[in-house]
């Protein structure tokens, strides 16, 4: 069983920027008055070196709060995001302060493949966060769907350890396809990480369909 309330840890060197010391002082005292997001399992994710976190997927606040966890636990986060995002004023320049990864929907080409950007931010040793339903459950109980094989993929491909991550509470606060928050009652979000996955059986070999199939 994980360790419960799990103790923050600081940032790796490489990885402690002023952006994420600012974000600190600012969202986390106003996501305190939200919610209160309890960790569990931190010590599973690498102090450093690349790795991918793959998550469920049950409310539009998902990337937030992962997000905090994975920063709580000493690594700063990484997604990937819409690129038309980053044309956003705001929101553009600090998704470039935060060295998030954008993806160009559509047309996949040489620059602008998932696959190849998430690679880029693991060859910087950065961990990468999928979510491998790849959009919100639509499961009547919340479960999980059927995954994607992006996330196997990208740890196949990048040879770094794939670490599942389970969270529940989120929908209490912003429910599937909401619009609005419900910040009362004041809930506790779990965030728990789980052990690398022994993905060994597949490494070395071709990355095909039914390969990946299988190892998702």
């Amino acid at each position: 069983m994980p360790p419960r309330g799990d103790r923050a840890r600081r940032l790796p060197a490489n990885e402690r920027t002023p952006i994420f010391r600012f974000l600190e002082l600012t969202v986390l005292p106003l996501m305190w008055l939200l919610t209160k997001i309890r960790r569990e399992g931190s010590g599973h994710l690498p102090r450093d070196g690349a790795f991918v976190v793959a998550p469920n997927h049950t409310s539009n606040l998902d990337p937030l709060v992962v997000g905090i966890a994975v920063y709580r636990a000493g690594r700063s986060p990484h997604f990937l995001g819409k690129a038309s995002l980053w044309k956003v004023p705001i929101i553009g320049r600090l998704l470039r302060a935060t060295r998030q990864i954008p993806v160009q929907r559509g047309a996949v080409t040489r620059s602008s493949d998932p696959l190849r950007a998430a690679l880029v931010a693991a060859e910087k040793g950065f961990g990468v966060i999928v979510y491998p339903e790849g959009t919100l459950t639509r499961d009547p109980a919340i479960w999980p769907m059927r995954g994607k094989s992006g996330a196997v993929r990208l740890a196949l491909t990048a040879g770094v350890p794939l670490i599942p991550a389970a969270q529940w509470g989120t929908e209490r606060v912003l429910p599937p396809y909401a619009k609005w928050l419900r910040p009362i009652p004041r809930t506790t979000i779990t965030v728990r990480f789980g052990e690398p996955l022994d993905l060994s059986r597949f490494e070395g070999k071709q990355l095909d369909g039914k390969l990946l199939a299988e190892a998702t």
